[in-house]
């Protein structure tokens, strides 16, 4: 009796793996630990280094020999809302953002609904120029456009606004996705899903 309850067990534990083969991204949500499996390993650091950073909207600004950790990937993408953190930053010439948005090679202002993501979730630009939709806990939502990397590699130079490598689970909005959000800019970092349009 035992052995066939631990048989129909594992046939029921491969099945679940064969799934997760074929279907990963169905399989992640439909896993109740999924948070487990959400992890996503620093792939090392730079050293620190100052310079002329614009410390509008609560930008840390690096420190001369600290060291910043790095990844060159962030926790998987899952269909039903992949959680963040959503922080501010303009996009705007002379803004906090540093340098032009990578996918247009143009600046906006605070007034569009824009976006840069974490390097891992950017994927070498193949989310350029598409929308995704933002979700704050209060029960709001904004459709935003991808123009930008919110790099987890680089940092800590004038390209990066002398400013620390990204986290890996980062959704950097502008002042408008905030607004649409309903959200206080005073503060700076708020937890939110985010999905593919």
């Amino acid at each position: 009796m035992a052995s066939a309850t631990i048989a129909r067990r594992l046939s029921y534990f491969y099945t679940f793996l064969a799934l997760a083969a074929v279907f990963p991204l169905a399989a992640l949500d439909a896993f109740p630990h999924r948070a487990l499996l959400q992890s996503c390993q620093p792939n090392g650091s730079i050293r620190g280094k100052s310079g002329s950073c614009n410390p509008e909207n609560d930008s840390v600004c690096c420190e001369d020999g600290k060291r910043y950790t790095t990844f060159a990937c962030s926790p998987p993408v899952v269909t039903t809302g992949t959680r963040a953190t959503l922080t501010l930053n303009s996009f705007a010439d002379h803004g906090d953002g540093g340098g032009a948005a990578s996918c247009t090679g143009t600046f906006f202002g605070d007034g569009e609904r824009v976006v840069a993501l974490s390097t891992g979730w950017f994927g070498r630009g193949s989310r350029c120029r598409r929308s995704v939709v933002i979700r704050a806990s209060n029960g709001r939502s904004v459709t935003a456009k991808v123009v930008d990397e919110c790099d987890s590699m680089h940092g800590c130079d004038d390209e990066h606004n002398f400013e620390p490598p990204c986290d890996n689970n980062i959704v950097d909005g502008s002042p408008a996705v905030w607004k649409a959000l309903g959200l206080n800019t005073d503060d700076g970092r708020v937890p939110v899903t985010w999905s593919d349009a």
